[in-house]
């Protein structure tokens, strides 16, 4: 089998790029001829086809992306799979993917999405995200590494420290987090609440409206915004720093950081909901509040790089759910047992370490895309 894979490439440090580099990386240590190539590099693409003949071309990204992904490799003849994520709507290109024979999609959730939004779903199956088990695997607190990171942040080896890591940390549910932390703040240890965000200009306002909640639930000393640009060299690093990652998320499609965070033995408190369904296990891997919200559309306007002109009016037949809102008492409830209680954050760690490893690692991902392609499309 010769696979080429349409990604993010050369990869930064983005989930979907990150996504495509774990498929490589798992095929080639099978032993499958494998290259990856920018999606949106025609000349770079084309070149692939005429000398590489890929049996498969497989294209990370979400609908937006189609043309890239499908269209394009279509127009040469090749085999084309699309390995998509989800934002919350698919708005075109429903034609084009009912008419392909197999849609990859990340979780159940994905699916459920694309499957509401018009597409068929016979022709979707799920293979999720891989992680890379070698590298986020768990560091002790004395390693060097890891204390270097505390010390950095400002805190005490005797200091609990809670991390949510993303785009943005509201996104993330992190102003959930701050509400249950300001419940619990009485009944629980001394905490840090750590909120690791990536520098772009939603993030720069968003955090001085997170940082307002902060001090106005009277805990602004204790939460602290880092906004850096950081490496897959770092990101093991910090989650070895923490000893709890809280990230119920409002939307979510894998939640790749959640599934990295068990891997480093980290118990995590993500929502009840979407993919999390798919990757973490209630009371043994990860604490999953309740929804308590979910907020709905009626309408809304494609932005930048959906594949449509930017700015179009959608009107839905049917409110669309935006995002979901997790139950801050539930939070409080879940963030006051794992601070109290050493031996379940160690247990739920270990527990989450090895579900991750038995389901999610990226050689059994790279393992489970050949028996699909294999069984679906008859390609060996």
């Amino acid at each position: 089998m010769k696979v080429l894979v349409l990604t993010e490439y050369p990869a930064p440090a983005a989930g979907l790029a990150l996504q495509g580099e774990l498929l490589c990386r798992g095929l080639h240590e099978m032993g499958v001829e494998v290259h990856p190539v920018h999606l949106e590099s025609d000349l770079e693409k084309e070149w692939y086809y005429r000398w590489f003949q890929p049996d498969v071309v497989v294209g990370v990204g979400f609908w937006g992306h189609l043309p890239h992904l499908v269209l394009h490799p279509q127009r040469f003849g090749m085999k084309a799979v699309p390995w998509l994520v989800a934002d919350g709507y698919v708005a075109e290109h429903r034609d084009e993917l009912n008419a392909l024979p197999l849609i990859l999609v990340t979780s159940n959730w994905v699916k459920e999405v694309y499957i509401r939004d018009g597409i068929r779903g016979d022709n979707i199956v799920v293979l999720p995200v891989g992680c890379d088990t070698d590298r986020y695997a768990p560091h002790h607190r004395d390693d060097w590494k890891v204390q270097a990171i505390r010390k950095e942040l400002g805190i005490a080896e005797d200091q609990i420290m809670i991390l949510t890591a993303g785009g943005d940390g509201a996104s993330k549910g992190a102003q959930e987090v701050m509400q249950a932390l300001a419940l619990v703040d009485a009944e629980v240890p001394d905490w840090r609440y750590v909120c690791k965000v990536w520098p772009q200009a939603r993030t720069v306002q968003q955090n001085q409206i997170d940082l307002k909640l902060a001090a106005d639930l009277g805990i602004d000393k204790k939460v602290i915004y880092s906004t850096n640009v950081v490496s897959q060299t770092f990101m093991p690093y910090l989650l070895a720093a923490c000893d709890i990652y809280a990230a119920p998320s409002r939307l979510e499609g894998f939640g790749m950081i959640q599934v990295e965070a068990s891997a480093c033995e980290k118990p995590v408190i993500a929502v009840d909901a979407m993919a999390f369904l798919d990757t973490m296990v209630h009371g043994k891997t990860a604490f999953l509040a309740r929804v308590a919200e979910e907020r709905k559309i009626t309408e809304g306007r494609c932005g930048e790089g959906h594949g449509i002109e930017s700015g179009r009016r959608i009107v839905f037949p049917k409110p669309r759910t935006a995002e979901y809102r997790a139950s801050v008492p539930d939070i409080a409830e879940y963030l006051r047992r794992l601070m109290l209680d050493s031996n379940l954050r160690r247990r739920m760690g270990e527990a989450g370490r090895k579900h991750v490893t038995e389901l999610f690692d990226y050689r059994q991902v790279a393992k489970r895309f050949v028996e699909i392609v294999s069984e679906r499309l008859g390609i060996r």
